[in-house]
């Protein structure tokens, strides 16, 4: 067995119709963070809230090593608008949330749907408004605690939405 470096790692290069909407998400690792793990899964596009940090700043250029510029990201201003201009377009909106509601993600069928908008949340309050959802999906935890961090949520649920793609 060997170690692979990047540059012996040849990956099946692959977009897939999947957005993230980041809600409130404002700490600059998790911004970079975000970045990475969506260039990693393939994702069209980023919508990222205007009070969110700038993409220059030197936390977000490190943790999102130089995958800023592979994807597509716009800034919004008011979620509601945002979320509901994606349903006129017909994007199914799908929220990384723990509620009364959720769907545990294994059980959720991703191949049905066309487009899809994950909106994760912030860390402190979750999403701003789960009533503009039109489906909300939870990762299955185990240990006494009910969340995680939400990147660490974002590339589960990525993982498994372009598994079930694939």
């Amino acid at each position: 067995m060997k170690q692979l470096t990047h540059n012996e790692t040849v990956n099946n290069k692959r977009k897939f119709p999947i957005t993230i909407v980041c809600d409130a998400i404002r700490t600059p690792e998790n911004i970079g963070m975000c970045f990475r793990i969506a260039e990693s899964f393939g994702i069209e596009k980023i919508y990222l809230h205007e009070n969110s940090a700038n993409l220059q700043n030197r936390k977000i250029q490190k943790t999102s090593r130089n995958t800023i510029d592979q994807i597509e990201h716009t800034r919004y201003s008011d979620f509601n608008d945002l979320i509901l201009n994606l349903k006129k377009n017909g994007v199914l909106v799908v929220g990384l949330e723990i509620t009364d509601n959720s769907t545990a993600i294994q059980d959720f069928d991703f191949k049905v749907y066309s487009k899809i908008a994950l909106v994760v949340g912030s860390e402190r309050n979750g999403i701003s408004n789960i009533d503009l959802l039109d489906k909300s999906i939870a990762i299955p935890m185990f240990g006494k605690n009910s969340s995680m961090n939400v990147i660490h949520s974002l590339a589960i649920a990525l993982y498994e939405i372009t598994n079930q793609l694939s």
